[in-house]
């Protein structure tokens, strides 16, 4: 789980339409919650790819909040 919660924050600081600094990730058993805020619902629903398409992601739980 650290491994992963690792590897989605470095692709989101990789990534820039994301801001991997204002995005928060934990993962417990595969299943990754994202929490923080993004300025775009883009953003939000980037990071949640991001989120999905790192391998041992069962789920995704985005409680990401759009703040402008």
């Amino acid at each position: 789980d650290v491994g992963i919660t690792t590897l989605v924050k470095s692709r989101f600081l990789e990534d820039k339409d994301v801001a991997g600094t204002s995005i928060s990730v934990e993962t417990l058993n595969g299943t990754v919650m994202l929490s923080g805020f993004a300025k775009s619902a883009l953003e939000r629903n980037k990071a949640e790819t991001i989120a999905r398409g790192v391998k041992g992601v069962t789920a995704v739980k985005n409680e990401i909040a759009i703040r402008p």
